[in-house]
């Protein structure tokens, strides 16, 4: 009996051990310092900062889809535009629900990975879109909504709800986790555009098709929800493209603030693995407890659980990276809805994808095709370049953007 105490003892000292130091020398290499009061700090501030800060999960992400990509490719490339593809006064948007397991979800999946951040599966409710532009076939762009996290203090501050209003009204809310154009549709500030349809009476429509009888994630009661508000935030500190974006005097998305820093993106997957790993040693209930709802919550939770365990300070989690938060309300009167103050939302101010389109193609992509014509050069094999980071030509470079940010 001793012996296997010891044992067992000897096996979680060593998951303490390598857990300590797998964590220290990854916050090393990304080159985090602490301050005077022992807080993590970035080394900069720059959106290259950020970038870089998230390579070895993109790098990650890239290694475990490296046998889909190569199947993808070749079926998939010819959805994706080359710059003489594209005739900017006659794009036309058009909004397509994926669903699972479809050549779809993999064009989706495809075109996330051409992202330099990350993109995030979302959680518990998931409703992902293609953007076609029916002039040539070709994708524009992607952007997905998603349960939004419980506790988010600006937004919360901005709505003015109380904690029995948030457990009630949460349901009537969705994250854009993931939104942004592909090349060469990007240079043409197509992500703009795709902003814009966030507020769309067809997302309106999906969202109710799907989720009218949505279960509240803390109530676990049925409710009929309404889509009234979409939140998102930016990936690399202060937005470009969310910022005072407004079309025919409309404001689509509106800044309240910026988060606390807190997060978990600088825990890489491997690490995550050997937390839960750890916690599973325990018989921790956190080891394996992701269903519907927990949502990020859940694995912030995790890496809070196994740092405090292992002697670790679960400030850790504060990384220090503030990120803007916009709010989209699809609803004229959505924070009445959210506050319990009115009992039926007010979808005047919503139009559909083809009004939105035409306005944005005006309002943006004409525009911008006259300034800067190099988006003629852009070759559609370049995609694999994008996803493989290989940036072999300054065009290439002027391209890739990351349009959550």
């Amino acid at each position: 009996m001793n012996g296997r105490r010891i044992k067992k003892n000897a096996g979680l000292f060593s998951i303490e051990a390598k857990i300590k130091r797998s964590l220290r020398n990854h916050l090393k290499s990304l080159g985090f310092i602490r301050d005077g009061q022992g807080r993590l700090c970035p080394p900069d501030i720059s959106k290259d900062c950020f970038r870089d800060l998230h390579k070895k999960q993109r790098k990650e992400k890239i290694d475990h889809h490296k046998a889909h990509i190569q199947a993808w490719w070749p079926s998939l490339k010819k959805y994706f535009a080359n710059g003489n593809d594209l005739v900017p006064d006659k794009i036309s948007a058009r909004l397509e629900l994926v669903e699972s397991d479809t050549w779809q979800s993999d064009l989706f999946r495809l075109a996330s990975l051409t992202w330099s951040v990350p993109v995030s599966q979302g959680y518990g409710r998931r409703m992902r879109f293609l953007v076609w532009d029916d002039s040539s076939s070709k994708l524009i762009g992607i952007f997905a909504l998603g349960d939004p996290v419980f506790n988010l203090a600006v937004r919360d501050d901005w709505i003015g709800w109380n904690s029995d209003q948030r457990k009630e009204k949460l349901v009537n809310i969705m994250d854009a986790y993931v939104l942004g154009a592909v090349p060469p549709y990007n240079s043409l500030l197509g992500g703009k555009l795709i902003a814009s349809l966030i507020c769309s009476k067809e997302v309106l429509e999906a969202f109710r098709s799907r989720y009218k009888k949505s279960k509240g994630i803390i109530s676990n009661r049925y409710k009929k929800a309404d889509l009234c508000l979409v939140t998102t935030t930016s990936a690399l500190g202060r937005s470009s493209i969310y910022n005072r974006l407004s079309l025919n005097g409309q404001r689509i998305f509106s800044s309240i603030g910026y988060t606390s820093g807190w997060g978990h993106f600088h825990i890489p997957d491997d690490l995550f693995s050997m937390m839960r790993e750890y916690l599973a040693f325990l018989k921790d209930q956190y080891a394996d407890n992701h269903k519907f709802g927990d949502g990020p919550n859940w694995r912030l939770r995790v890496i809070r659980k196994a740092l405090r365990n292992i002697g670790l300070n679960p400030d850790i989690l504060r990384h220090g990276i503030s990120r803007e938060v916009f709010v989209c309300p699809l609803a004229r009167n959505a924070v009445g809805i959210l506050i319990g103050k009115h009992k039926r939302p007010n979808f005047s101010i919503l139009k559909s994808t083809s009004e939105i389109s035409q306005s944005a193609i005006h309002r943006w992509i004409l525009p911008r095709s006259e300034r800067r014509k190099e988006f003629r050069l852009w070759k559609k094999d370049a995609i694999m370049d994008l996803i493989h980071n290989d940036h072999t030509s300054v065009y290439q470079h002027a391209a890739m953007s990351v349009i959550r940010g």
